[in-house]
């Protein structure tokens, strides 16, 4: 078993339902998802939106590899509702967004996956609920 921990994100619709509905698919999916840290609501980062977001991290056991946990957390956001990825920087609203943190103590850079997340340490919305768990 693996030890992945992810970020979750809403600020569109029914965000504490669409945050629980993605965790209840990732452990249907992924793994078992082991700890949940406290959702905490924030400002969009890095794009204006009169949206807020709820955001939290969780810890997820897992047999996937982390290419597979990236397809697969990437289909959930498509189930529930996401339409576009951030491409180069341009962040929108989205009803879900999962973001893969950690993977064990795996460094990975490739075009689609880098682990750890390289934004870890500047988006306090991603750090604190991160720490809460570990």
């Amino acid at each position: 078993m693996h030890n992945l921990y992810i970020g979750l994100g809403s600020n569109l619709g029914d965000r504490r339902a669409l945050i629980h509905e993605a965790l209840r698919l990732v452990d249907l999916c992924v793994g078992h998802v082991q700890r949940v840290s406290s959702l905490m609501e924030t400002e969009p980062w890095g794009y204006e939106s009169a949206n807020t977001y709820l955001n939290c991290a969780a810890r997820v056991a897992t047999r996937l590899s982390p290419h597979e946990c990236l397809a697969t957390t990437q289909h959930i956001e498509r189930m529930l509702g996401r339409t576009q990825k951030t491409i180069d920087g341009l962040y929108h609203d989205r009803p879900i967004d999962i973001d893969l943190l950690l993977y064990d103590d795996l460094h990975i850079q490739t075009p689609t996956l880098t682990l750890p997340h390289p934004l870890i340490e500047e988006r306090d919305f991603v750090r604190l609920p991160l720490q809460e768990i570990m």
